[in-house]
Formats: C-alpha cells, sequence, structure tokens
C-alpha cells in the first residue's frame, strides 16, 4: 500500500508542475489580484478536481466518459469558457491605460477572489480531461477492490498538492509583480496569458476519451 501510494503521489507531482490551464489561470489572476486572488484560483481548482474525485469514486465520471453526448456537451463548456478568459486577456492586453490603473490597484476592483476562485472552479469543472484523467488514474493505484474511502483518500491527496503547488506558484509571482505588472511586461504577459488559454481550451476541444 505504501509503494503505491508513493508511486502515486510521484505521478500527481508530475501530472500537477506540468503547465496547464489550471497555471496559466492563477498566474493572470494573481497577476490582476495580487497572492490572495492566485490563491483563491488555487483553492477553486482543487475544489474542482475534489468534484471529480467525488464522481469518479461514485461512478458518475466514468458515465460520463462514456457518453458521447455528455463528453461533447463538456467539452463544448470548458472550451468556450477558457476562449472568454483568453479573449478577456487579449484585450486587457490592448488596453494599456485600464491595465495600469489595476496594476496601482490590484485587489477586488482588479478581478476579486470570488470570481478568481469560481473561475478556477469553473475552468477545472468544464475539463473533460479531468473526468478522463481521475476515472484513469485512482483505480490504478487504488485496486480493483477499493473502497469507496480509499479513493476518496487517493484524490484529496491529489487535490491538496495542487492546491499547494499553485498556492506556491501564486506567492511567486506576486513577488514579482511590482515588475511584471509595470506596462510592457504586463501587455506582454496578457497577451501570452490569452494566447495560451485561447490554445488550451482548443486543447480540451480536441479531448478523446
Amino acid at each position: 500500500m505504501i509503494a503505491h501510494l508513493a508511486a502515486f503521489a510521484g505521478i500527481a507531482a508530475l501530472v500537477i508542475v506540468t503547465p496547464g490551464q489550471d497555471t496559466a489561470l492563477t498566474i493572470r489572476n494573481t497577476l490582476l489580484g495580487g497572492r490572495g486572488a492566485g490563491v483563491a484560483t488555487a483553492l477553486g481548482v482543487a475544489t474542482g478536481q475534489a468534484v471529480w474525485t467525488v464522481a469518479a469514486s461514485a461512478g458518475i465520471a466514468a458515465l460520463l466518459v462514456a457518453s458521447e453526448p455528455a463528453f461533447a456537451a463538456l467539452k463544448v463548456a470548458g472550451t468556450a469558457y477558457l476562449a472568454l478568459i483568453g479573449l478577456q486577456a487579449l484585450r486587457d492586453a490592448l488596453r494599456p491605460g485600464r491595465r495600469a490603473h489595476a496594476a496601482a490597484a490590484p485587489g477586488p476592483a482588479a478581478g476579486g477572489r470570488p470570481r478568481a476562485y469560481r473561475q478556477g472552479l469553473v475552468s477545472n469543472v468544464g475539463n473533460p480531461k479531468m473526468a478522463v484523467f481521475f476515472v484513469s488514474l485512482l483505480p490504478q493505484f487504488a485496486g480493483p477492490d477499493a473502497s469507496f474511502a480509499t479513493l476518496l483518500a487517493l484524490g484529496a491527496l491529489f487535490c491538496t498538492m495542487t492546491l499547494a503547488w499553485l498556492s506556491a506558484y501564486a506567492a511567486a509571482v506576486a513577488r514579482a509583480g511590482d515588475l511584471l505588472r509595470r506596462g510592457p511586461a504586463r501587455r506582454i504577459l496578457d497577451a501570452v496569458t490569452g494566447v495560451a488559454l485561447i490554445g488550451l481550451g482548443v486543447r480540451v476541444a480536441t479531448a478523446e476519451r
């Protein structure tokens, strides 16, 4: 059991540290609202993963993956949401005056923690890859006869590791915030994260079961 847990933690760490839509969204919201907004995004992402953990443990996620219409609908929703946030970032990159104001006063007016949390949650729940990931990963390490509690425990570990990693990411970005919020650097980052989020949305759209 200990060996399985260590192997699961190792694979989970590799998946978590690989940059993706959760990382891009955390960086963007940290730049908009400071460390608090970044941590709120991380908490939203972890909450979304907790939803998938429960769904996978209860067998609901497997039904979703097996259903072509449901899986397609989730892909459309996830793609549209990421594309929307990406387009907002690109819009901000082209409006330096508005960004300068946000840089001078990061916080609720620049995005807000509730909004950041909601974005992290919706982005993760709307990612069909998470359904496939949890359905395929958890049983491998929990065993074929694993209990509901065992599956939940593994999922909780994954959520906790994600929250810790993205929160650390937010702290690092926040430390460099003064430099990154300056005009040229900020516009470049807005443009890069915008393109990245749209690209990640396209990847969600092409996700296979």
